[in-house]
This record gives structure tokens, sequence and C-alpha cells, in this order.
């Protein structure tokens, strides 16, 4: 009698397919419909590993770690370092190593909002942008690396990290807030206030930037290549929209306090408190030839602020009268 059962190779295939679309399906089916403690856990490591990112690409630079690697191996056989090899390339390949994360964090953002994407366009688009940015800064620190860590390009990378510490943060405050329109939390002269405030903050980080690029950290010892700027002159044009920044952040702690302006109170209190930071720790190192770890730390700070000072900006909004059912978790929250 002849053998009429089909061969078991595209049997075994149809199994396998369905197997994974029954595992997509419960995926699928796993995933939140809104806002959740799910999406908030995920949102908040996107965060803190973009800040932990500035960290270590710091530390690339101030301890002359930026060739420690090739690009895009570490040396031409090996992706990782190798012994033969100093500690600048376990400092550089630190840094690539937690791209990595960073990247994975905003997957896992994208994937958990994929559901309700329709419903928060705005939490959709900034999950996106943060991807994007990830690949961005994955491309430009390889170029930096083939290009022997040119200074202008080395802001450009910070200054793109910086750009995605606000929009992760922006994700943070608007994750809680449902969607739908806004109206203004605060009098029209406060806005204006806070509006002005971020300008300055923007000043103030861009000609921190060139002072870097102006001053002896090149991330390398063999790359003397600097802006072209007088890093002592720029020291003093940096902290002109800084010292604006902080008058302004006082009058807004002043104006905010007085007349109760709830809204607004805490985020310029957080601003406050790290702007004092930054200012006695920018006193420090200006004064004591720009230690690395001080130069580190203000860094760091200054991305603190700018995630804070958006957070401050988005708080002079608050949702309108028209918040559906479907919203009302996020209101409460």
């Amino acid at each position: 009698m002849p053998d009429t059962a089909p061969p078991s190779a595209p049997r075994s295939r149809l199994g396998f397919l369905a197997r994974v679309h029954e595992i997509w399906t419960r995926f699928d089916a796993w995933l939140p419909e809104r806002v959740d403690r799910r999406v908030r856990i995920a949102a908040w490591i996107s965060f803190v590993l973009e800040i932990a990112i500035v960290g270590t690409g710091g530390a690339v630079r101030l301890t002359d770690s930026g060739l420690g690697c090739e690009w895009p191996l570490c040396t031409p056989d090996s992706l990782f370092p190798t012994a033969a090899q100093s500690y600048h390339s376990l400092i550089e390949f630190g840094n690539r190593g937690l791209s990595f994360f960073v990247g994975l964090a905003a997957v896992a953002v994208i994937v958990l909002i994929r559901r309700f994407s329709t419903e928060r366009r705005d939490l959709w688009v900034m999950a996106w942008i943060v991807f994007a940015g990830v690949l961005v800064q994955a491309a430009v620190g390889g170029i930096l690396v083939l290009f022997q860590l040119h200074p202008n390009m080395v802001a450009f990378h910070y200054l793109v990290s910086l750009a995605l510490v606000a929009v992760t943060a922006a994700f943070l405050v608007r994750m809680e807030q449902p969607r739908g329109a806004r109206v203004r939390a605060v009098p029209k002269y406060v806005a204006i206030l806070v509006h002005v405030t971020s300008f300055l903050l923007a000043l103030t980080v861009l000609f921190g930037v060139l002072t870097t690029g102006a001053g002896p950290h090149s991330g390398d010892p063999e790359v003397t290549l600097r802006n072209g700027f007088d890093a002592t002159i720029l020291e003093h044009v940096h902290s002109w929209p800084a010292y604006g920044l902080f008058a302004l952040t006082l009058t807004l702690l002043i104006v905010s306090l007085a007349n109760g302006l709830t809204a607004i109170r805490n985020a310029v209190i957080a601003l406050m408190a790290i702007e004092l930071a930054q200012i006695a720790v920018g006193l420090y190192q200006a004064r004591n030839a720009l230690p690395p770890l001080a130069v580190g730390v203000h860094m760091v700070l200054a991305a603190v602020l700018v995630a804070t000072c958006t957070a401050l900006v988005l708080r002079l909004k608050r949702p309108g009268a028209a918040t559906t059912a479907t919203d009302a978790p996020a209101v409460a929250a």
C-alpha cells in the first residue's frame, strides 16, 4: 500500500509557525492598554540610562579613553577589549556596552505602549524619537573615533545626549497626564518667565560645551585639536547666562511660593537646588584647573538640570475639562 503521508519537514514547519503565532498572541494580549506600572518602570529605566550614558561618556573623555577602542571592533580582530590593551579600552567599551542597554530600554518602551499608540500619539512619537536618537548616537560615536575625537563632533554627541534626556523626561511627565486638550495652569507672565529661563539654560549649556571643547580634556593625550576659542574667556561668557538663569529661577521660586502655584512649585524648587549644586561645582572646577571628576559631575548635573527644566515647562499646562473616562486613572496618578 503506498505511503500517502505528507513529508515531515512541512508539517514540522507549520507546527513551528503555529507555536510562534501562539506565543506572539499571548505576548500581545499581555501588553498594557494604557499607562500602567510596566510602562512607568520601563520609562524610568530609559530615563536613568540616558543620564548614565552622559556620565560614562564623560568618563571616556575625562580619562583620556576616547581612542581606547577602534571602530566598529575594539581591535582589528576582536569586538571586545583584549588583555594586551590598557584600562582605557575597558572604559571606552563600557560606554559602548551601556549604549546597547539604552537602546534596549527604548525598544521596551515602544513595545509596551504599542497597543495604545493611537490614543497616546504623544508618547508614541517621543518613544520613537528616543530610539532614533540612540541609533544616531551610535553612529556619531563611531565617527568620533574615525575622526580622532574632533571637538565639534564631541560637542554634538553631548548635545544629542542632552536632547534625549529631555525627551525621556518629557515622556515621564506626559505619561502621567491624560490625552486631550490642555489649558494653562499658571498666569501668563509666569509662563513667559519659565520659557525665558529655559532659553537661558540652553545658552548656558551651549557655552559650557564650547568651553569644554576649548579646554584641556580632549579625550586622548595625542589629540591636541580644540575648537579654537579661548577657554578662559569662554568660562566668563558661560557664567553670564548661568547667573541670569539662577536669578530667574529665584524669581520663579518667590512667585510660585507667594501665589500658591502648586503646579510648578516642586519643579522650581528642584531646579533651584540643582543650580546651586551646579554653580558650586562650576566655581570649584574653574579655580582648581578643571579636575576631571569635577568636570564629570558638572556634565551629569547639566543633564539633570535639562530634565528638570523640561518637567517644569510641561507643568505650565494642566489637562482641560474634557477628559475621557479612559484617561481617569492617569488624572488620578
